[in-house]
């Protein structure tokens, strides 16, 4: 039943976008707060509201209810003044989520209620370093977007975000050249237990130095002919504290990437890779061993973007993530702060698919009528790295590997549609896992079917 009813939420947001705005017409401006307030001299204003509903039929997550379902909110509101040079900005987060409970899957990536997730001194040195370029510096609490923002990003569709606390410097020359460096205490979502998650409860999110995040980022455009570069090195390390036990990871990861922009009429191509190194515990526990990390993933990606209507892109892709094979170092790639959505579809209390234990071949058709409409869809084919490790996102496992690799085979969708340019935005979409052998013969798997999922959302920006 709650197959059919997935089904039929992503079918009345599509019917729903179908329908013509007549609240305002293309050419007219939105409204906005910065507007309202009579477009203030140094002072940038903003703000979102953003509603959805969303249900999982046939749970893929051990130890939880066959179906879930939940509302989740999210409004944000960021506000910056500029002195010239210095500049003081900040922005309040409140994620909240409904009708969820016990069984549900709901966490702190959908629940982070009234918080502060940028709070930052800036100041601007304009051409210090250069004529045409410009630097700033920034300290205090921000979020960061870094490349594809496959190991550093602020998250989107996910209901509550990454942020840390800290100093970044940035710079871009008169060639476009971009370079950032940062040293951080990221974020700790509050609260975590689960009962205050449900009821959602505020409590301040807090940054240690138990937990420190940092590293440098380089792009490069133009490097030859279309081909541009991101080059990038991170460092994670944590430290158990009193209430926070952790995994003591000390983890660099290296990477690079190089790409080109789809263009009507032209073929695309990107390659990022990342490995990973250092030393961590198996778990959590303060006497679990400790191992040498060795790990990486590859996403490889070929497109190509019709010069028609509709603007068709087709892409063929493939992502590998490293899982951990039993004896010897700790071989599970660590994704970091990064986002998932963009590759491997809906998170939240979907989000089977993560960028560790992956092996992962699929195609993507996408699709731009115009500029109140883009959708596409996609299908990908999913493997075990190593047959002994848990299933990407799932925590599905078999420890003796009698299991195979193989999980299945995931089908998505999604189509976005502008009801009020630059205002109000629709956004549909759905998912259906169909198990592979994997998923269902491990020995902790559900048993509950192919997971089923749909959502539907609106967002206001003003």
């Amino acid at each position: 039943m709650i197959a059919r009813h997935v089904l039929t939420i992503a079918a009345l947001g599509a019917a729903a976008a179908a329908v013509p705005a007549a609240a305002q017409e293309e050419k007219d401006e939105p409204f906005t707060l910065q507007g309202a307030l009579g477009d203030p001299d140094n002072l940038t204003i903003s703000g979102s509201i953003r509603g959805r509903y969303e249900a999982l039929g046939n749970q893929f997550r051990p130890g939880l209810d066959e179906n879930d379902d939940l509302v989740v909110l999210r409004t944000t509101l960021f506000a910056e003044y500029d002195t010239g040079p210095i500049r003081i900005g900040g922005e309040i987060m409140d994620s909240r989520a409904y009708f969820d409970d016990a069984g549900s899957s709901v966490s702190t990536g959908e629940v982070n209620a009234l918080e502060l997730i940028q709070g930052y001194v800036g100041i601007d040195l304009d051409d210090a370093f250069g004529s045409g370029s410009t630097t700033s510096i920034d300290a205090g609490r921000f979020t960061m977007d870094l490349g594809s923002r496959r190991l550093v990003g602020r998250n989107n569709f996910r209901n509550a975000t990454n942020a840390f606390t800290g100093i970044r410097a940035e710079f871009r020359g008169a060639d476009k050249t971009y370079l950032t460096a940062f040293y951080t205490l990221p974020l700790n979502r509050l609260p975590s237990d689960k009962q205050a998650i449900l009821d959602n409860k505020v409590k301040w999110d807090r940054e240690s130095f138990d937990v420190a995040f940092w590293g440098g980022f380089l792009n490069k455009p133009g490097l030859v002919g279309r081909a541009n570069l991101d080059l990038y090195f991170f460092g994670l390390t944590e430290r158990d504290s009193p209430d926070y036990p952790t995994k003591n990871r000390h983890l660099y990861t290296p990477g690079l990437r190089l790409f080109s922009d789809p263009k009507p009429g032209k073929t695309d191509f990107e390659i990022e890779g990342a490995y990973q190194f250092g030393r961590a515990r198996s778990g959590t526990a303060a006497d679990a061993p400790e191992q040498d990390v060795s790990a990486y993933f590859v996403h490889a990606e070929v497109g190509h973007q019709f010069d028609a209507p509709w603007k068709p892109r087709v892409s063929i892709e493939y992502d590998l993530a490293s899982g951990d094979h039993s004896g010897g170092d700790y071989d599970r790639f660590d994704s970091l702060y990064g986002v998932r959505r963009p590759d491997y579809g809906p998170s939240s209390i979907y989000g089977p698919l993560g960028r560790n234990n992956l092996s992962s071949p699929g195609v993507r058709l996408e699709v731009t009528p115009d500029k109140r409409w883009d959708g596409f869809v996609m299908y990908r084919a999913n493997w075990l790295d190593s047959a002994t490790d848990s299933f990407a996102n799932t925590g599905v496992r078999d420890s003796t590997g009698a299991s195979g690799k193989f999980a299945g085979h995931q089908i998505e969708g999604r189509v976005r549609y502008w009801i009020v340019p630059k205002l109000l935005r629709l956004d549909t979409g759905a998912a259906v896992l169909i198990n592979g052998r994997f998923l269902e013969d491990a020995p902790n798997a559900n048993g509950f079917g192919d997971p089923v999922y749909g959502y539907f959302d609106l967002t206001a920006t003003f």
